[in-house]
Parts: C-alpha cells; structure tokens; sequence
C-alpha cells in the first residue's frame, strides 16, 4: 500500500550511506509499501552439501561487499551458524563449515543448536545473538572482528528467551537489547517484547514491556524483534514479526513501530496493520508455511532505501525493498490508538 505520501528531499535514516545497497525499483504497478524482490528467494533449498535449507539469518557490510551469519538447518535438522560472503547482497557463498565460539565459559557447554542470529556493529566489534541451548532456548552472545574467529560471551538470559536484538548503539551509556521471553519452549500463547540493558554484556537488568501481544488478530498469538533497530530522526524503526493463529496453521507477518530515541521502552506509534504477509509461494509453502520473518535490514541514509532480509516458510531467504519515509508516515499514519 502507497501512503501517497512523497519523499522528503533528506532521509529520515540516520547513519552511513550505503551507494551499493541491493535495490529495485517499486513495480510501476504495485502500490506496496513493501515490495518484493523479483528475483526471490535469494538463498534456496540445499545451499551446499548436506544443507536442508538457509533462512532467519543476518547480514551486514563488510569491505566491498557484504557478509552474513546464516541459520542452515541441516538435513538432519538440526540448526547451527555459518558464515557467509556476497559481492552484491544477493549471490551468497556460504561456508560449509559452521561457526566454532571460543572462550566461553566451560559451564556453559558447547553448544548443540543455534538459530535465527542477529548480526550488530557496536565500536569495533560485530556482535551476534541468536538462539543456543543451556537447559532450553535461550539467548547467546559472541563478538567478533574478522568473522574467522568468535569470542563466545555469557548467555544474555535465563531459559526460555529468544529473539535477542541489540541495538546499533549504547542508549544512556549502556547496551541495549530487546528480546522475547517465552513459556516453556512451546510455541504457542507467549510472546511479549522487552527491553533489557547492560554495562558489560554479562549482566543484564531495568527490563521493561516495550509491545504486547495484539490487540489485533495479525499479532495476537506472540511477536518478536526483528533486525537490529533503525535509527531514524522520528525514532528507532522497529520492525517485528506477529502470528496469528487460524483453524489451520500460524501466519507470520511482518509489523513495525517507532520507539522512542531516548527511551525506547516507550513506544511512540505501533502500526495496526502488518506491513507485509505471506501471500507468494515460497512463503505460504514450505517446511514450516505462512511465513514472512523479518531479521535483518540494510539501509542507505543517503536515499531512505531499506533492504530487509526475511526468512520465508522457514525454507528459504527472501529479499524485500521499502523507503524509510514512507515506512514512518504509514506507521503514524495507520498507528493503534493509546
């Protein structure tokens, strides 16, 4: 859906330009606010050799080009993390060998599974999250500064916890992250966002409701961050995903709302209705169908592009395109009412 509303000449993002960020131009014919790249998905099924599938997973630039920490499931399927290289953001080459952390704390265990990572610059230091196993799901954290080797770091929380996002930057000095405690490891009626922060990565507290379940239908089952947050001049642009249930199956869409800079616990407008759902094939058909899981974002502050990984009927990565401007003014636009 076009909000009609034209582009500011300056982008509402704030950060780097990004001139090699992957893009299409909007279909003369379609009036989406979020569009979809015509040549998706962009990772299919069998990336390598014993590979089921490559999806939930994140990128980032890197030298000329881009890199990425990708969740391949493989065909035994069980979950682990491998690196990956693209010139473009779309052609990837992903390591066959998956990620081996290194000096975490031997009463952590190594690690059986780990699942749908987010991928954040902070300083110096690219630092992933993502979902490992201590005693059920829970949230992991690595730093690393050449993606050869990965700095295993303490789990940010107890069990049962997923969708762990840090943001791109220290709010009031300290990190930030948002994630998704859950019940029991079931997937089903759980699935708040929170906001947590820490001074080290170790400790982690001040936790505040940030977005609840609902109230409609699209979100109403649970919800979880997505990419890392984008900064924007009207707030941090946070895209998630929201599940409803039907007589059938679950439904994944993607939703957004805009966080207040300073106090991202406080929300200052949730839109009320997704920005996109699973509606082309590969994401209403697949291991796991009905599902369009928004993890990470590209974005170009230059020109208000944003590029948005998402992960489709947990099959396969997907590619989809939107204007910041155009997000934000549909956001406030469409937001739920207080």
């Amino acid at each position: 859906m076009k909000t009609g509303t034209s582009r500011a000449i300056k982008s509402l993002l704030v950060g780097r330009s990004l001139p090699n960020i992957p893009w299409e131009r909007r279909p003369a014919e379609s009036t989406a606010l979020v569009w979809r790249h015509s040549g998706n998905p962009i990772i299919g099924l069998h990336p390598f050799e014993n590979a089921r599938s490559a999806y939930n997973s994140c990128v980032m630039p890197w030298a000329d080009g881009f890199i990425g920490i990708f969740r391949v499931d493989w065909l035994c399927m069980t979950p682990y993390l491998h690196v990956g290289h693209s010139r473009d953001g779309l052609v990837w080459k992903i390591n066959k060998t998956p990620i081996r952390f290194t000096g975490g704390d031997p009463l952590l265990g190594e690690p059986t599974f780990a699942y749908d990572p987010r991928l954040c610059k902070i300083g110096d230091k690219y630092y992933v999250t993502c979902c490992n196993s201590y005693h059920g799901s829970t949230i992991g954290q690595a730093w690393t500064k050449d993606f050869k080797v990965f700095h295993q770091l303490e789990n940010a929380f107890l069990p049962y916890n997923r969708n762990g996002v840090l943001f791109p930057k220290k709010i009031r000095g300290k990190f930030a992250m948002l994630s998704r405690p859950m019940g029991l490891g079931m997937a089903i009626n759980y699935g708040d966002i929170f906001y947590s922060e820490s001074a080290d990565l170790a400790y982690w507290g001040k936790h505040r409701i940030v977005i609840t379940r609902g109230p409609r239908k699209w979100e109403r089952v649970k919800i979880g961050p997505g990419p890392v947050p984008i900064e924007t001049r009207e707030g941090w642009l946070l895209l998630y995903h929201g599940v409803s249930d039907t007589c059938d199956s679950f439904v994944y869409c993607m939703g957004a709302a805009l966080l207040d800079l300073e106090e991202p616990w406080k929300v200052l407008h949730r839109c009320q209705f997704p920005l996109m759902s699973p509606e082309a094939l590969y994401e209403t058909t697949g291991y796991v169908g009905n599902v369009v899981f928004p993890t990470a974002a590209l974005t170009d502050s230059a020109t208000g592009r944003i590029a948005i990984y998402y992960g489709a009927a947990d099959t396969c990565t997907a590619l989809a395109y939107a204007h910041a401007d155009e997000v934000v003014a549909y956001v406030k636009k469409n937001a739920q009412k207080k």
